[in-house]
């Protein structure tokens, strides 16, 4: 059974735009697949906590080892890179916040980026150890970043390769409060992208 994990970073949650366009390639995604599984994470209303010494040192420690409030940190952890591990799909949906992506997707991310579980260090360089998946990220945006300030791309390209995701997708919708007319125009334009995105069942 293919599975896919949705993860929505938007603050409004589902009725953000974001989480609109990703709700729409998900149930394309179902129509191909009817007997498929998906898992929806929103970090608005169950954010994934901030990273902290402490948990951090949960992560490093040896299980033996670890005190009950570390275990307990680390299972937090493994429960969210089993979920990412058993996705064959991963759907983002992400809102530019003050030029980057939303802290709770960071946080989600110093989460599942675990030496030795999710990406581990040869001789060679870092290795990411979540390979084989697919991944969609659909960003929305006020203004217009593509040619110019883009700080989102190249770091959700750089983590995702990192951990081993390295068949990205890319859907952007811009421009969404320069007025009406760039925003219906621009989301326009990404549903159509979406529609690209995978082929219809029959």
């Amino acid at each position: 059974m293919s599975t896919l994990l949705q993860i929505n970073a938007s603050l409004a949650g589902a009725s953000g735009q974001s989480s609109r366009l990703a709700q729409r390639f998900v149930a394309d995604w179902q129509t191909k697949h009817p007997e498929g599984r998906v898992i929806t994470r929103d970090l608005a209303s169950d954010p994934v906590p901030h990273l902290t010494a402490e948990r951090f040192q949960a992560f490093l420690s040896q299980p033996d080892a670890r005190t009950d409030e570390q275990r307990a940190h680390a299972a937090y952890s493994d429960a969210l890179i089993e979920e990412i591990k058993n996705a064959d799909t991963i759907v983002f949906a992400v809102p530019m916040y003050n030029f980057s992506v939303p802290s709770t997707l960071r946080a989600y991310f110093d989460h599942i980026a675990r030496a030795g579980v999710t990406f581990r260090y040869t001789a060679n360089g870092p290795e990411g150890l979540l390979k084989g998946k697919k991944a969609y990220v659909f960003i929305t945006r006020g203004g217009f970043y593509a040619d110019a300030a883009d700080t989102q791309t190249p770091y959700l390209k750089q983590f995702l390769g990192f951990i081993g995701i390295t068949d990205v997708n890319f859907v952007f919708a811009e421009g969404l409060g320069m007025g009406e007319e760039s925003r219906e125009k621009s989301l326009a334009q990404a549903h159509n992208a979406i529609g690209e995105l995978l082929p219809r069942a029959a």
